[in-house]
């Protein structure tokens, strides 16, 4: 069986501290999760995520970091999907395409309803909590 590769990210704004959520389409599971998707055939998992992102938002805002926050793989191997947070500077209007038919910025820990599974357990998951956390307090001391 064939390895399923996906990339997501998790857009973080430095100046409003909220985060990029999108919203699938009915067609897709009616859920609010990341920009993402499944990589293509010899695509590294960052290729993937830049390539996810244009067709997801319409560009490739300017990054100032991307931090590996998780690498999900599941019980059999076969699905593997990797979780970025993406930090740009300011909040930015996407240009959604087919697949989402809406998005919202938003502070921690007030997601919107119902949330992906996936995305639910990577944010439950207290490890990437403390990733977060420290992300959160080292950008305080730099700014």
């Amino acid at each position: 069986m064939k390895k399923i590769i996906c990339s997501g990210a998790l857009f973080y704004t430095l100046s409003t501290k909220r985060f990029l959520t999108l919203h699938r389409t009915a067609k897709k599971n009616s859920v609010w999760g990341l920009v993402g998707g499944t990589n293509e055939e010899n695509e590294t998992a960052w290729e993937a995520l830049k390539r996810e992102i244009k067709e997801e938002i319409g560009f490739l805002p300017e990054i100032k970091k991307t931090i590996p926050l998780e690498t999900f793989v599941s019980n059999d191997e076969h699905f593997h999907f990797h979780t970025y947070l993406c930090v740009v500077q300011d909040e930015f209007l996407p240009i959604l395409n087919v697949e989402h038919d809406g998005y919202a910025w938003v502070e921690f820990g007030k997601w919107p309803k119902p949330l992906h599974q996936g995305l639910a357990n990577t944010l439950r998951s207290k490890t990437n909590q403390n990733k977060l956390q420290t992300v959160f307090e080292l950008i305080n001391l730099i700014s």
